[in-house]
């Protein structure tokens, strides 16, 4: 079973990592069951394992958290719906590689469901909008933009942290930082897309979505 949680508001970043560390050692622990989180937070920076001084570029902008996750650093703030994903990894096969992509087949699914096409790239983490709506780039390429980030960690085979996909979010609160260290590309939300969508609807969206990727329990690989 997965538990579907959901928080109105605003959530503290420290509170939600207090709980996603309480609930990963639970489900390790077999005392819990998986969970799926949807949050909003205020607005904040987080700086992943990966991340670079330099890319934090207004320091004092926004309270700036340490992360646990993989990754660079990321914004996160009202508007933007995070979905913490705290599922037991082990169960699910064992494969890192392929909970990530399923995590990636999740977000664009849920993209899916309001007709846009989100894209993977290889060396650019995150989910990619193609803009029909600019020049393209000198190469000859279509103009493109980040629109959900993807970051994770696992305790014991069970995942914490997870995406987050701008709905409706201050595009502008994303100058403070170089988004996951990539300069060349800028971000969007579905709402700067023209599409009049709620948190509401992408929680719908999610929901659907994941039922469609992660229906099956992988056996895991001895």
């Amino acid at each position: 079973m997965v538990e579907w949680k959901h928080s109105d508001g605003l959530t503290g970043y420290d509170d939600a990592v207090a709980f996603m560390e309480t609930r990963a050692a639970a489900i390790a622990a077999g005392t819990a069951d998986e969970c799926i989180w949807l949050v909003e937070h205020p607005p904040l920076y987080t700086a992943g394992t990966s991340a670079r001084p330099a890319d934090l570029v207004d320091p004092d902008r926004f309270p700036v958290h340490k992360s646990q996750r993989g990754g660079q650093y990321t914004y996160h703030g009202p508007g933007q719906r995070v979905a913490y994903v705290m599922l037991d990894v082990g169960r699910r096969g064992r494969d890192v590689r392929r909970f990530v992509q399923d995590l990636e087949a999740w977000v664009i699914a849920a993209l899916g469901e309001f007709n846009l096409t989100g894209h993977i790239r290889d060396g650019r983490v995150g989910v990619w909008i193609e803009r029909d709506d600019r020049p393209l780039t000198a190469t000859g390429a279509k103009a493109e933009d980040k629109i959900a980030a993807i970051g994770i960690r696992l305790r014991k085979w069970v995942s914490f942290h997870g995406v987050s996909i701008n709905v409706e979010p201050d595009l502008e609160h994303f100058s403070g930082i170089v988004p996951c260290g990539i300069t060349d590309y800028g971000v969007t939300s579905l709402v700067d897309l023209g599409l009049p969508v709620t948190m509401d609807d992408v929680d719908v969206a999610l929901r659907v979505s994941f039922e469609k990727v992660f229906a099956e329990l992988p056996t895991a690989t001895v």
